[in-house]
């Protein structure tokens, strides 16, 4: 039923920004991560720095609570992200007529996510984990950066999703470790989203504090979406025909109604 597929992505989608997003508030309350200073003064809504430690610390939550939720829902639907949804039907391996659909519960999922993190009075401190291009960086390479990002986990995630030679028991860990080795690379420098979904609603979350990130929202929703459209045809081209699963067979079929499924 669509209406299964829809629950699983919104709670994807809120484990990816409260826990994720969570971690990152939990090391401002101890330290590990701090507000940067913009002209000697500290600024509200501009990038964060990261101890090493703490660094490590956000990566595996971001990476750990994906990968739970993968294997928790891997048999209903685990995209948990707009950019994989978009690329998914860009290759024909997802259906064009639900992605409305699967855009709302994720877009709804993390905006949740968001919401519970106001239950902690310190993620003012971290704009709630708001992503924004660090002051040292520049736009066109933190573009860059959040497009190839997503471009290699988008062949990952088409590797799980669909090919049959692929190990099905490694899929969570597959996907995970992409995420902690992103964040790992590019945390401090973009704030590694990967995830548009994630992006808007932490920005929408922290406006009030962190306006900068409403306004630089435009780079996270349009990178991670040109990343995985290209990670998906590569896939697509690389993957010899025998191997690649069947697309999904609603495909061919009149689509249900939320309410019949």
């Amino acid at each position: 039923m669509l209406v299964r597929k829809l629950t699983a992505e919104f709670i994807g989608a809120f484990v990816w920004v409260f826990v994720g997003c969570g971690a990152i508030v939990v090391q401002g309350v101890l330290g590990g991560v701090e507000m940067k200073p913009l002209g000697g003064e500290q600024v509200k809504g501009m990038g964060l720095s990261y101890q090493p430690a703490a660094l490590l610390s956000v990566a595996l939550a971001f990476g750990l609570s994906v990968a739970v939720a993968i294997y928790a829902f891997r048999f209903v639907s685990f995209h948990f992200n707009p950019a994989v949804t978009l690329g998914l039907a860009c290759v024909g391996r997802f259906p064009w007529r639900y992605v409305p659909a699967y855009w709302l519960a994720q877009f709804a999922g993390a905006l949740v996510g968001g919401l519970f993190l106001w239950g902690f009075p310190e993620g003012v401190n971290v704009n709630f984990g708001a992503t924004v291009v660090s002051l040292e960086f520049s736009f066109p390479l933190a573009f860059l950066l959040e497009a190839v990002l997503t471009f290699l986990l988008m062949l990952a995630f088409m590797a799980v999703a669909t090919d049959i030679r692929f190990p099905a028991g490694a899929s969570g860990i597959a996907i995970g470790m992409v995420l902690v080795i992103s964040f790992l690379f590019a945390g401090t420098y973009t704030g590694a989203s990967l995830n548009p979904a994630r992006s808007l609603a932490t920005a929408v979350v922290a406006h009030q504090v962190a306006s900068e990130a409403l306004r630089q929202v435009w780079l996270y929703l349009l990178a991670p979406a040109i990343g995985a459209v290209a990670g998906a045809f590569l896939y697509e081209f690389l993957r010899p025909a025998e191997f690649a699963k069947s697309a999904p067979e609603d495909l061919l079929v009149p689509a249900p109604s939320l309410e019949t499924g």
